[in-house]
């Protein structure tokens, strides 16, 4: 059930042969773009088997499935289905790869380079809390939604981008910034339940998890105040939160971030362009 890249080939001959021998093509359908960080929904018949990888993931009753693809994933993919019949289908899948916005930082003080060992453990501490969240599995099927954004505004921060702190690369950033004053609500994007709600993590201040069903899940962080907390059942549009400007940030916006299990996924592959969001509500305004 994790969400792992294999390197497994699978030679064009076998290929053919499995798709002219069971002649079942078309049965698979997909919905997302194939690139780089992108999560992309599909469905098969009810009861089939389905496979990334060769790496079994799970299936809804009626045949829906979410795979990912983390931020360096290889191009070149397999998914296989074996259909209750018995067939099966293997369906090669190419990755486009992304070119992804590196800075570098000099004149770094060692202080916010490596913080104290009190600190560190704490942090450390909010990793495992974050990480038993993010591995929840529910049957809920809320991750077929049409996801919206949680909050619109400005893009201060994308997916991907990495800084390089006096010479030394930093973690990639693997959300997206919206920057928005503190106070901004934050609604849900999709229907889901509140698996974490912590008011003061180290790195990310006000931290709210949202779990959208078979491994998929939403993340906020810098919340200045949270209305939810672990265990309710939240709905699309709902009111959850409001931005801030908590743990190490240098302003108030709302990160954004969208995870398959333990994947890291780009959250702007499931919603429309923020440009043509805030275009429409311009246009709302104008009437």
């Amino acid at each position: 059930m994790a969400a792992k890249q294999f390197n497994r080939i699978y030679p064009t001959s076998i290929l053919a042969l499995v798709l002219m021998a069971f002649n079942a093509q078309g049965e698979i359908q997909l919905d997302g773009i194939f690139e780089q960080g992108a999560l992309v929904r599909g469905s098969v018949p009810a009861g089939s088997v389905v496979k990334l990888n060769g790496e079994e993931i799970g299936v809804t009753p009626l045949g829906q499935f979410a795979i990912g693809f983390e931020r360096e994933a290889k191009a070149e993919q397999m998914l296989e289905v074996v259909y209750p019949s018995g067939l099966t289908e293997l369906k090669p899948l190419s990755i486009a790869t992304k070119e992804y916005k590196i800075d570098r930082i000099t004149g770094i003080s060692k202080k916010i380079m490596k913080p104290n060992l009190a600190a560190q453990e704490r942090a450390a501490k909010d990793s495992k809390q974050t990480r038993a969240a993010r591995n929840t599995f529910s049957e809920q099927t809320s991750f077929m939604q049409d996801f919206i954004w949680p909050v619109t505004g400005r893009i201060s921060g994308v997916y991907g981008s990495q800084r390089v702190y006096n010479g030394k690369p930093g973690n990639p950033h693997y959300g997206v910034d919206v920057a928005r004053p503190t106070g901004t609500v934050v609604v849900s994007p999709a229907d889901g339940v509140i698996t974490l709600s912590e008011p003061d993590m180290f790195y990310s201040g006000g931290t709210m998890i949202i779990d959208h069903g078979y491994g998929i899940n939403s993340t906020f962080l810098h919340l200045s105040k949270l209305y939810a907390k672990e265990g309710d059942v939240v709905t699309q549009g709902q009111q959850l939160a409001e931005i801030g400007a908590t743990g190490r940030v240098t302003g108030p916006h709302l990160d954004w971030r969208l995870n398959w299990y333990q994947m890291r996924l780009d959250p702007v592959t499931v919603v429309p362009p923020m440009t043509e969001v805030l275009a429409a509500e311009k246009a709302v305004k104008n009437k």
